[in-house]
């Protein structure tokens, strides 16, 4: 069943990460997980732009239009994917550098399941405010980084003390790709494909 390991990755990373190794699933189950995940912050986003409201800090409350949020949320759900899917290449190709040679479905379960917790911090936009969304990214991040670090030795085979570094190096790939989708988003932005606020 798609998302059957969503429990164990938060109650037995490790056992979860060693269960996932022995019987890997497809090509089209990795990617199936990601595009169901990816639809919790699409969907909580569009409800949140176009019906919460957005506050930030005393400020009174911005929403953007039906149509704007919609494609916004679109655009969200797309880049998530492709985000992961980049950083999935990226672990792949990396992997090169250790002496070990995974597969690209194991690449993409490890891309799969680390970012995971990412997506799941969507629901705080159930809530939206900023320190909020903001406290809640930050216990995102984190476990999803320990996901990454618990994950590597057990996906791709590679021993302990060389893990910390092919981890942290792909930690920095994300950051670089992160930092490449939100200079996309300004860019668009910029040629008149931005938000439209509801007046």
């Amino acid at each position: 069943m798609i998302l059957n390991h969503l429990w164990g990755i938060y109650a037995h990373p490790k056992e979860e990460w060693q269960s996932i190794d022995r019987r890997h699933e497809s090509y089209f189950y990795a990617l199936s997980h990601i595009a169901i995940i990816a639809l919790i912050p699409a969907i909580v986003g569009y409800y949140s732009a176009a019906y919460l409201g957005w506050s930030i800090g005393a400020g009174e409350v911005i929403k953007l239009t039906q149509q704007s949020a919609l494609a916004m949320s679109i655009s969200m759900y797309f880049g998530l994917i492709a985000g992961v899917v980049a950083l999935a290449v990226l672990m792949h190709e990396l992997a090169k550098a250790f002496d070990t040679t995974p597969t690209y479905t194991q690449s993409l379960e490890l891309a799969a399941y680390t970012a995971t917790p990412l997506f799941m911090v969507g629901f705080a936009g159930l809530y939206p405010e900023l320190w909020f969304l903001m406290t809640v990214g930050l216990v995102g991040l984190s476990y999803s980084v320990y996901l990454l670090y618990s994950g590597v030795p057990i996906m791709m085979h590679i021993p302990e003390e060389k893990g910390f570094i092919y981890s942290s190096s792909v930690v920095t790939c994300g950051l670089v790709l992160l930092v490449i989708l939100m200079a996309g988003s300004v860019i668009l932005w910029s040629l008149g494909l931005g938000p439209v606020y509801m007046h």
